[in-house]
């Protein structure tokens, strides 16, 4: 059996990772590709806790499932949201999209 940390240690990397994509990076594609890699993150330390604690319940697999409910509305939307800026503005450099300011 694979010790809890191992699972920590993963998530805290791939949390790590997908910080430094959200502060680090201007293009605003790859800033949504971060934020997806913290919610895996999340979704490991969900399902890791879920199975060392308390296995007879499934509360870990319903709040890992909706993360994953909630990435999937994040992205249509990002994606979405990312196409209009395109199409008016010919980027999608964060710098650049100043879309609400006066």
């Amino acid at each position: 059996m694979i010790p809890l940390s191992n699972y920590l240690i993963v998530a805290a990397g791939l949390f790590s990772i997908g910080l430094y994509a959200v502060l680090a990076r201007k293009n605003a594609i790859m800033i949504l590709m971060g934020i997806e890699l913290m919610l895996n993150a999340v979704n490991i330390n969900l399902v890791a806790f879920w199975r060392y604690l308390t296995p007879e319940n499934v509360s870990g697999q319903v709040f890992a499932a909706m993360v994953f409910v909630v990435a999937a509305a994040e992205v249509a939307v990002g994606i979405a949201l990312i196409m209009t800026v395109y199409r008016r503005r010919d980027t999608v450099s964060a710098d650049e999209i100043n879309l609400m300011k006066w």
